[in-house]
């Protein structure tokens, strides 16, 4: 799973958000910057890039990526459900338009001291924002079992979350990535089971990672915050890597086009609500065969975009 970050559908991401010279456009998970890097030679010179990352290993090699003289590019390691205080903090008053590419990158998963990663021995580490207490170590550690089976279930969807959660009760916190993937290979062994496509332990990683960055109610924080950021005619586009994330994009979306946050069975609107956006996806763009074949991680990409009104 190591290697460098191909970034997911660019040509696709590049149609929706529509960037031209001296637009203000936030990549608010800059990650290694391999969109930002094509969207900036889109609206620079005359243009500025606003790139959020928690990573501040991902913004050094995102400095490189789009560090050509005389472009104003902007990085700042923040939360990017912070996107309208960084925006305010740097003098702009609006975006033209919005990116969130919610996956992990390459230099995360192939870091085994980052502890992402089942494919190689690391510590239960998982923090995208190292300045942060709390990891997957300490989850596991400190919860009881069905607390970790809430965890594994809810955010990770994971069919055998009772049973992973009592054996790490019983066993005690594995000592590194590999004896917690071993952990639960062997559950799914005992239980008969055999997952299709995926390592048995992929489900339990994803919900640990979710938990420790919290990312599904960063999420639910930054999408409306984006909105209310974007400039009348501004297109926002996110790019998720599993239904959790695409649940929380479309329903924020639909939420969003409708306006009124009023009862079904309320007899007249009362909120004074009007729609923000119009969804220019009707349903979630997928990758190309060619572009799975060439980049295994983009398999599970959703891609959907919407235009502020």
């Amino acid at each position: 799973m190591s290697g460098p970050h191909v970034p997911v559908m660019p040509g696709e991401v590049l149609r929706f958000l529509r960037p031209e010279r001296g637009m203000v456009v936030v990549d608010a998970t800059v990650g290694c910057g391999g969109h930002a890097a094509a969207i900036a030679a889109r609206i620079m010179p005359g243009g500025v890039l606003v790139g959020i990352d928690w990573d501040d290993a991902a913004l050094e090699v995102a400095r490189r990526a789009i560090g050509v003289a005389g472009w104003d590019v902007r990085l700042r390691r923040r939360n990017f459900a912070e996107i309208g205080n960084v925006l305010a903090e740097e003098g702009l008053e609006r975006a033209d338009a919005v990116l969130f590419d919610l996956g992990v990158s390459g230099l995360q998963l192939g870091s085994a001291a980052r502890g992402f990663s089942f494919a190689a021995a690391g510590p239960l580490d998982m923090r995208m924002d190292r300045r942060r207490a709390l990891t997957a170590a300490s989850i596991l550690g400190r919860s009881r079992p069905g607390e970790l089976e809430r965890v594994f279930r809810l955010y990770g969807e994971e069919p055998l979350a009772r049973p992973i959660a009592r054996a790490v009760a019983r066993r005690g916190v594995p000592p590194d990535t590999s004896g917690l993937a071993a952990l639960v290979r062997g559950v799914y062994a005992r239980a008969g089971m055999r997952p299709r496509r995926t390592d048995p332990s992929t489900r339990v990683f994803q919900a640990l990672r979710i938990a420790v960055n919290d990312e599904l109610e960063n999420l639910r924080a930054a999408l409306p915050a984006a909105v209310g950021a974007l400039a009348r005619g501004g297109r926002i586009v996110v790019i998720s890597f599993h239904s959790l994330e695409d649940r929380i994009v479309k329903g924020t979306f639909a939420r969003e086009a409708k306006g009124c946050v009023c009862p079904p069975d309320a007899p007249a609107c009362g909120c004074g609500g009007t729609p923000r956006l119009v969804p220019l996806t009707k349903r979630p763009v997928r990758p190309t065969e060619e572009e799975v074949a060439r980049n295994p991680r983009s398999r599970s990409a959703r891609l959907r975009a919407a235009e502020r009104t």
